[in-house]
């Protein structure tokens, strides 16, 4: 869980409760190209805490796509937007897979998850 940003500091049932208050697990995407060669690429999982806007910290991945991502043909043209669109709109929510590698069932199970620090 070392690769997880903003979550330093935080125990296990710290992470639980602000998920169960609204908090999320994300990655954003990101489109570099280079001519004839596009590639999409997923930033590492950033933790999104409760009233935390998940567009600051997608807003890097962003610029990347909007300012390297168009160059490749045809390929640029797709997954730049593609990544725009998905950054734009909160990133990709991982939380249930990310709370149950936590060893925590996921907040749609109900109640507040009693979580370990193994």
């Amino acid at each position: 869980m070392a690769d997880i940003k903003g979550i330093e500091g935080l125990t296990p049932s710290e992470i639980a409760e602000h998920v169960q208050r609204g908090g999320k697990f994300v990655f954003f995407s990101y489109a570099m190209s280079f001519l004839v060669v596009s590639l999409k690429r997923s930033s590492a999982v950033h933790f999104v805490k409760p009233g935390e806007s998940a567009f600051a910290k997608s807003l890097p991945y962003t610029l990347l796509s909007l300012t390297l991502g168009w160059w490749g043909f045809p390929w640029g043209l797709v997954y730049t937007p593609w990544a725009i669109i998905q950054n734009l709109g909160g990133g990709t929510d991982v939380t249930p897979q990310i709370m149950s590698a936590l060893g925590a069932p996921s907040p749609s199970a109900g109640g507040l998850p009693n979580v370990t620090v193994k």
